[in-house]
């Protein structure tokens, strides 16, 4: 991991103030895995390209996510088979800037993801207050429909584009929390493009040309699977094989 920290040092730092003008929160997405052990000599092609976001003297940040479904699991059902118009609902904690936010997270039937948040003194196990009328608002939910299912935690490195409007996320150190176990999964990376137009870029050709293939599942569909041995998931199983291929996982109860 030294190494990997010693080049991200050679990248251009970019501050959260700075990055102001690449929200995107109106996007496409696009994305890859790959195994850790490829990070350290494709971060070095980035280099040039590619200004990193850095937090207080972070470069790499945690991200910690608590994400809420129907009891049934309506929402991720609704990924599973592939339906537009679809929503993730999640407080999600910063940890390095400290800052809490509630989140919704829309994938139109245009493809682009939309994401509207408000920001929370703490996270809580229920949707109330500022949360409940941003849910309101912009989905058709009921916050007493909805439960805490588990926490998606990892950590994240941010490129910053220095010519057009992307970012780059790098998402390592992957697990899942439930009340009853702890899910760790090993040596995975989940890049995703986010940018405001689907177009080219360095990060993009790089893939093409290390013949990465774009593909990947969602972390919180990840996270169901992975914990919820039981529950369907026959449409994930072409892209959960590139992420057998790289990782192994382990558990332990809680």
């Amino acid at each position: 991991m030294e190494s990997i920290k010693n080049i991200l040092n050679q990248f251009e730092p970019i501050t959260l103030a700075e990055m102001d003008s690449v929200k995107l929160m109106d996007r496409t997405d696009t994305k890859f895995v790959f195994s850790q052990k490829d990070l350290a000599a494709i971060l070095e092609q980035l280099i040039p390209n590619y200004k990193i976001l850095d937090v207080n003297n972070n470069k790499i940040s945690r991200y910690e996510s608590l994400y809420f479904d129907t009891p049934n699991f309506e929402l991720y059902h609704k990924h599973q088979t592939g339906k537009l118009n679809r929503y993730k609902i999640r407080f999600r904690k910063y940890v390095e800037s400290e800052l809490n936010f509630f989140e919704v997270k829309f994938k139109n039937n245009k493809g682009r993801t939309i994401k509207d948040r408000v920001k929370q003194q703490e996270i809580a196990n229920t949707i109330y207050d500022n949360a409940q009328e941003l849910l309101t608002k912009k989905t058709p939910l009921k916050s007493e429909n909805l439960e805490a299912k588990f926490w998606v935690n990892y950590s994240r490195i941010t490129l910053v584009n220095k010519h057009t409007p992307e970012r780059v996320t790098l998402d390592l150190n992957l697990h899942f929390k439930s009340n009853k176990q702890l899910k760790n999964i090993d040596n995975l990376i989940i890049a995703e493009v986010k940018q405001s137009k689907a177009t080219s870029s360095p990060f993009l050709k790089l893939m093409k040309k290390l013949h990465i293939r774009e593909g990947s599942i969602s972390k919180y569909c990840f996270g169901v699977i992975s914990l919820f041995e039981k529950i369907k998931h026959n449409n994930f199983k072409p892209k959960l094989i590139p992420i057998k291929k790289i990782t192994y996982a382990t558990i332990t109860s809680r």
